[in-house]
């Protein structure tokens, strides 16, 4: 199984994802976040199971400055997932595309269930 994965090297928690799939002998494909966002199609995916507000890298430096927390809540769905395919720095991170399948942050449990179901 090939799967996409958007990170950051900077980023422990993908740091920690990465090598946990690594840990799993899972192939995967690696892009840095930071200068190529997920798809408009990968987003949306990724917005129908968890909602386009959970995409956020809400600690970002970046999230902060666009003073996202007071402007998300009344941003249209289509202009927020807009603005996350501009600027892969506000997508919360590790951002994995499996087969029919996406995955946000990593929660080790969740990743589980979620690998074992793309065998």
């Amino acid at each position: 199984m090939k799967i996409r994965f958007y990170g950051y090297d900077k980023c422990d928690t993908c740091r920690k994802a990465s090598k946990f799939l690594k840990g799993k002998s899972i192939a995967f494909d690696s892009l840095d976040i930071t200068t190529q966002a997920p798809s408009s199609a990968e987003l949306q995916g990724a917005a129908k199971k968890y909602g386009v507000r959970k995409l956020f890298n809400t600690s970002g430096q970046v999230y902060r400055e666009m003073k996202l927390g007071e402007k998300l809540p009344e941003m249209p769905e289509a202009q927020a997932l807009k603005l996350l395919a501009s600027n892969g720095r506000l997508v919360k991170r590790p951002f994995v595309v499996l087969k029919g399948d996406y995955l946000v942050g990593f929660q080790q449990k969740e990743w589980e269930l979620s690998l074992r179901d793309q065998d």
